[in-house]
């Protein structure tokens, strides 16, 4: 849980046809970025594809995938990816050379054309949480014509200001009920982060304004985890950081559509919706959940695929 943390009743009946052919997930070995990569899929052959960029980055969410898409299988063929260095995938072979931004957006872009070409079909549904907005908006940036819709989830926009005002708000919270020691670690932290525990002091403080406070117990174990997950990812979470969609992305040419939760300040969501404002595109809409936090996709779940499949499948 503590991993995780760091890091709906409509079937149209146009889409009836689908549901008796539903079945249990099966995985699939494919080459990828010539490493092994896993996915999985889930659902209806025939039916339109649906692929999922899953959140950390690190994160693997095929152990979650169920609640968040069981609905959504009686519509589409899902498709979960374990990421290079995530889950699966790590657990069958390492990443043949070091992690940035541009090996993992090639990676996405040749898992979507190989999935496109295995399934015969033109296009396919992208979705993205946390992260993997990261990748989907550079995939409905540079590669439109392969979108049918791409759906962003918690959508890393401005992740520079996000974290700079989760600081802040974490700060004066600290200062307020007098957590000495959240004041002297807090201040020690700069954004884009320049170490391990610069990252471990702002989730560590972060998850307790949460009500997740970390046990004396589990001290060594959580910083062990965030040590390690930095060896891997930090450089490339930074690059991340550094974008902002503002400037860098004011049109896209495919539908776009925004989940947001209302409370979830890890990706402020009030930076997504002034975003979403001003982002042009063919089609776009926005979904905000005002008692949702940064896990909208499973605090949510029913109602989000009620969504996916009554207004944006409907519609798109």
């Amino acid at each position: 849980m503590l991993k995780i943390r760091i890091l709906s009743l409509f079937v149209i009946a146009l889409f009836s046809n689908y549901v008796s052919a539903q079945s249990q997930p099966t995985y699939d070995t494919v080459s990828v970025g010539n490493i092994k990569q896993v996915v999985s899929y889930s659902g209806v052959h025939g039916a339109p594809l649906i692929l999922f960029l899953h959140g950390g980055p690190g994160s693997s969410r095929m152990k979650q995938a169920e609640v968040f898409s069981n609905v959504l299988q009686k519509n589409f063929l899902v498709v979960q990816w374990d990421q290079r260095e995530t889950g699966r995938t790590v657990a069958l072979n390492k990443s043949s050379v070091p992690i940035t931004l541009n090996l993992m957006e090639k990676d996405t872009y040749e898992l979507i054309q190989l999935l496109l070409k295995k399934f015969k079909q033109k296009k396919l549904y992208l979705v993205g949480e946390s992260w993997g907005t990261v990748l989907g908006f550079k995939m409905a940036k540079n590669h439109p014509e392969l979108l049918n819709a791409y759906i962003a989830f918690s959508p890393v926009i401005d992740q520079t200001k996000s974290e700079r005002i989760l600081l802040e708000n974490l700060k004066i919270d600290a200062k307020g009920k007098g957590i000495i020691q959240a004041e002297k670690e807090l201040n020690n932290v700069n954004v884009p982060f320049d170490n391990a525990d610069q990252l471990r002091y702002s989730r560590k403080w972060m998850l307790s304004r949460d009500g997740y406070t970390i046990a004396d117990k589990d001290t060594t174990a959580f910083k062990q985890y965030i040590d390690d997950w930095a060896k891997t990812w930090l450089p490339t979470w930074n690059d991340a950081i550094r974008q902002n969609l503002f400037t860098d992305l004011p049109e896209v040419n495919c539908p776009v559509y925004f989940f947001l939760g209302g409370k979830d300040l890890q990706t402020n969501f009030s930076i997504a919706r002034d975003y979403f404002k001003v982002l042009k595109a063919p089609k776009k809409d926005i979904f905000l959940f005002e008692d949702a936090g940064h896990s909208v996709l499973t605090e949510k779940a029913e109602r989000v695929q009620e969504i996916i499949i009554k207004d944006i499948l409907a519609e798109t």
